[in-house]
């Protein structure tokens, strides 16, 4: 527009003023801060802070600049993080019975709120590895706030008794350490020194026949050799040093045919496969 001249004088038209325009996808009004500013920094700032203490472990670590000081650091890191809400909220344990899951948790003594991000996940597994109920563990951090442990359980299959003592035993015959026996009545009991590792034959082979199964009291090993299986209304089964299976297959076709179970015996003698004896209850 050309400029207006009065009283010969040349004067040049104010620019007309602007309002100043809402940042782009950012409505008018008043604002929410983003946590990051809201405590004094900008995401930039966060980062670059975390970023600079990420870069000094490295080159501590690469050098080897004293286990010490790389210790003092990655505390220093942690707790930065920390503070920006990368702190342990939840833990999650998969493929733990209860009584495991308790036993892992004291083992770890992990608490809400502590620094997450250089957390020691080897040094857990081992921790974890070292209850009784596990066998095996894998430890995964989930960012921000939550660990998920994943172990495979050493499950109970007997109860041993040895002079008095009793423990319970999974299936491979080792002695779970920590186990209530009085929480596994429902299992059979094995007696005897060297029963709990003898065990892990005879125990799968009982299972597969419940009518057996159910009458079981106790099997007692005997010379480290044979086992003696006590029912519960008093009759004795006496195993074979040598092919326990196929004595319970034959013992299992005499039930079948006779109810040999249902009737009752004072004894069945079945050390020798060629030779078995059946003495009648009330016989002696």
């Amino acid at each position: 527009m050309p400029a207006v001249i009065r009283g010969g004088r040349r004067q040049a038209m104010p620019a007309p003023r602007r309002r100043a325009a809402a940042p782009r996808g950012q409505a008018r009004g008043p604002q929410t801060q983003p946590r990051f500013l809201e405590q004094g920094l900008t995401p930039g700032m966060a980062w670059a802070g975390a970023g600079s203490f990420v870069f000094v472990a490295l080159i501590i670590a690469l050098f080897g600049w004293g286990a010490e000081i790389g210790r003092a650091t990655g505390r220093a890191i942690d707790n930065q993080f920390a503070a920006m809400g990368f702190r342990l909220e939840q833990v999650h344990i998969q493929g733990a019975s209860p009584a495991g899951q308790r036993a892992i948790l004291d083992e770890l003594r992990l608490e809400r709120g502590q620094p997450f991000v250089f957390m020691d996940l080897d040094g857990l597994r081992t921790q974890i590895e070292g209850v009784g109920w596990v066998s095996q563990a894998r430890v995964v951090r989930l960012l921000p706030n939550t660990l998920v442990i994943e172990v495979a359980e050493r499950r109970p299959a007997a109860v041993w008794q040895l002079d008095g003592a009793v423990r319970v035993v999974d299936a491979q015959g080792t002695v779970i350490p920590g186990a209530d026996p009085g929480r596994f009545s429902e299992l059979p009991l094995v007696v005897g020194a060297g029963a709990e590792q003898a065990s892990a034959e005879l125990i799968p082979l009982i299972q597969r026949w419940p009518r057996l199964r159910d009458r079981l009291d106790a099997a007692v090993w005997v010379d480290g050799r044979r086992w003696n299986l006590l029912l519960r209304d008093g009759g004795v089964i006496q195993l074979p040093a040598d092919g326990i299976d196929a004595a319970l297959v034959q013992l299992e076709a005499m039930d079948q045919q006779e109810r040999l179970l249902d009737l009752g015996f004072a004894r069945v003698d079945m050390r020798v496969a060629e030779s078995v004896a059946v003495e009648p209850r009330g016989s002696a």
